[in-house]
């Protein structure tokens, strides 16, 4: 039995718990408001994020110090924007042999730096290879109740990874190692933009064929982004590119989807996020793939299109109208280029 921390209680914090507890840990789960850790205790519910059954044996706390308190391992998974003040929090309470894991799926625009290196940053004494980072398409509300499903882990630390793998790996939930931490990160933030575009698509009535569309010239623009920054472009085919796009894209358990799928219906940013009420991280990944494609030269027409609906408040048939017009090309163009210069010689 492993002593770990879950720090985040939303939704798939909290089910990444269950997971880890049915698995027969002892979990401790950190929630950012006592009212919150309060719930969670009283009545193994958490009713705002989550509609199922909390094993007992998961006790919340809202005090860190005491929620890390000799953990061997410390999951981490709160929104982006508030990894660097958890960070700041936690490096008073850890030591190096400490296993961090990130479920984390974001880009800090501004700096667009990964998930696993705001950790680093800010937590400068524990090596950054020892950092793991989990991904893949995982929706929190079937994970919880048990539904089969894969994810997959990373570090530049194999050794690290596998000790993830050990940690989460049950009959319900299967889990593959990489070595790919920058693909699986990028992979993993890029298509939360896509699964936007998909509900705009779906708000605005286009069908399948539209969307289907989308997914796939999507994974086009995150695996020619990811590829420019040194990812493997083999890992856009797995479980945290493809895989997490498809069921981003598609699903109504998606809060990307269900953002989309409003702004496509004609409301506003203002009024989709209020309505949502949680945090839909693809809007904040937009503003930095949009800063990290112009700065690497990097040519992407959605991730463009969407971030015009969301900030200059362009009309989102406009923008539809206007990628069915580009010019003509060819389908299969530069991954395919890399994917030859890569494994030509191999």
């Amino acid at each position: 039995m492993t002593k770990i921390a879950v720090l985040g209680a939303g939704s798939w914090g909290t089910a990444l718990a269950i997971v880890l507890a049915d698995n027969g840990h002892e979990v401790r789960l950190w929630a950012h408001r006592k009212e919150h850790a309060d719930e969670i205790n009283q009545t193994h519910r958490n009713e705002r994020y989550l509609d199922v059954d909390i094993p007992k044996t998961i006790k919340a706390f809202n005090n860190m110090e005491e929620a890390v308190k000799d953990a061997e391992a410390i999951i981490v998974v709160v929104p982006t924007k508030a990894i660097r003040e958890v960070c700041q929090q936690l490096k008073n309470y850890i030591s190096p042999s400490t296993q961090i894991i990130h479920a984390t799926k974001g880009i800090e625009p501004g700096t667009l730096k990964r998930v696993s290196e705001m950790i680093s940053e800010e937590m400068p004494d524990f090596p950054y290879e020892n950092i793991v980072v989990l991904s893949g398409p995982s929706h929190a509300e079937e994970v919880a109740l048990r539904h089969p499903t894969t994810v997959a882990v990373s570090a530049v630390n194999l050794d690290r990874a596998r000790h993830a793998q050990d940690l989460f790996n049950s009959e319900n939930l299967r889990v593959y190692t990489s070595d790919d931490i920058l693909g699986i990160e990028v992979g993993g933030a890029l298509k939360n933009i896509i699964a936007l575009g998909a509900g705009i698509s779906d708000g605005l009535g286009y069908g399948d064929n539209a969307k289907a569309a989308l997914i796939t010239r999507g994974l086009a623009e995150i695996a020619r982004l990811g590829t420019s920054l040194g990812a493997n472009p083999l890992s856009f085919l797995g479980l945290s590119g493809v895989g997490d796009l498809i069921v981003t894209c598609t699903s109504v358990h998606s809060r990307n989807w269900r953002a989309g799928n409003l702004l496509g219906k004609g409301n506003s940013l203002d009024q989709v996020l209020e309505e949502m009420g949680m945090v839909v991280e693809g809007v904040r990944t937009v503003k930095a793939a949009h800063q990290f494609a112009k700065e690497q030269g990097v040519e992407m027409p959605i991730t463009q299109g969407i971030y015009q609906i969301l900030f200059e408040d362009k009309n989102p048939k406009d923008v539809v109208d206007e990628l069915m017009s580009r010019n003509k090309r060819q389908e299969i163009d530069d991954i395919s280029g890399v994917l030859i210069e890569r494994y030509s010689d191999k």
